[in-house]
């Protein structure tokens, strides 16, 4: 006989609930119980003489005290937009970083990137920041600006050394992920992007959760052509529906080689079933476009500089512009005042 997973929490509840553990119980729930988590557990009566009733009364109830904060907090904040992949490797992060100063470009827009992939922080190595540490004032911590106009938090600037581990269970990572948006001052933003880890666990619960009150504006997907990274696209794109999170678009990243010296395209990794495009139009799903793997984008993000600045006229760099007009459109603003006066958009 084949195993068995264990039987899953309901997904209605694990979205309704995500940061809450259900209290241990000493034994099966009466006939009439109402619920070890709801408002009257431990002290209705029905719970007189039930083993469980102190631990009932005892469990946390009742929703999260500091979404109001949060809310507050991000009130000056236009746009938020989560960054998403199923897949590790797929560039995820990378893209963050590339849609961040695609934005910044504007010296009217400010961009803010908030680093949630706790295990994995790359984005300050990527804006060049690593070295910097968080300051702290009465209105709570300060981001580390990697542009005049371009914010960023990470758990990279509260590590001793920067090679650390981050050892870490969930409710740690989550009460981290609620510090960043209730204690960092992110001010007036346009956009504030979320890079997440790959997968959909405690972090993209923890962010839809503390997010929902002041609204996700939606969520980037980002795969690779190949069939295995679409695999876990499509349950990364199964949460965002469950979790009534808005898929603004898929991007393919590397969607193929571009030889920075001959100019020739090679496809590295091969679109079996449609790649990214395919699996947008099979799902009904805008597709935002494909950015090409050009190694010098490796090298920026190596040395922490803008590739925009860098290589401005280069097939990637039009092809991640076009991403943008992509976005904007999704998002209801006009690419030509998003993006500087004589940028190509497509």
């Amino acid at each position: 006989m084949a195993p068995s997973l264990e039987a899953p929490d309901e997904v209605k509840d694990v979205l309704a609930n995500p940061l809450k553990k259900k209290p241990d119980l000493v034994a099966p729930e009466p006939e009439h119980c109402p619920g070890p988590e709801s408002e009257q557990a431990g002290t209705a009566d029905s719970c007189a003489g039930c083993p469980n009733q102190q631990i009932c009364a005892s469990a946390p109830k009742g929703p999260d005290p500091d979404l109001p904060v949060i809310t507050a907090r991000l009130a000056d904040v236009k746009h938020k937009i989560l960054v998403l992949s199923g897949k590790g490797g797929v560039g995820k992060s990378t893209l963050t970083v590339q849609l961040a100063q695609a934005f910044a470009t504007n010296p009217d827009t400010t961009v803010g990137v908030m680093d949630t992939d706790i295990c994995g922080p790359s984005i300050p190595k990527m804006l060049g920041v690593e070295a910097e540490t968080i300051h702290t004032s009465n209105a709570g911590w300060e981001p580390v600006w990697a542009m005049d106009n371009l914010a960023v938090m990470s758990i990279q600037f509260l590590l001793p050394n920067r090679d650390d581990a981050i050892i870490w269970r969930g409710p740690k990572k989550n009460g981290l992920i609620k510090q960043f948006l209730k204690d960092v001052r992110w001010g007036e933003l346009d956009f504030l992007l979320v890079d997440t880890p790959p997968g959909t666990s405690d972090e993209h619960l923890s962010v839809n959760t503390f997010l929902k009150e002041s609204k996700i504006e939606g969520a980037v997907v980002v795969t690779t052509p190949q069939e295995v990274a679409l695999l876990d696209v499509r349950k990364e794109i199964d949460f965002c529906r469950k979790a009534g999170i808005r898929i603004l678009g898929i991007v393919e990243n590397m969607s193929l080689f571009v030889c920075p010296s001959c100019k020739h395209e090679s496809k590295i990794f091969l679109d079996h079933t449609g790649g990214g495009r395919g699996l947008a139009k099979e799902l009904g799903i805008p597709f935002l476009g494909s950015v090409p793997l050009d190694p010098r984008i490796g090298i920026a993000c190596d040395y922490g500089e803008s590739f925009f600045d860098s290589f401005p006229d280069s097939s990637a760099c039009k092809a991640l512009k076009g991403v943008v007009k992509g976005l904007a459109e999704q998002i209801g603003l006009d690419p030509a005042v998003l993006l500087p006066e004589g940028d190509d958009v497509g």
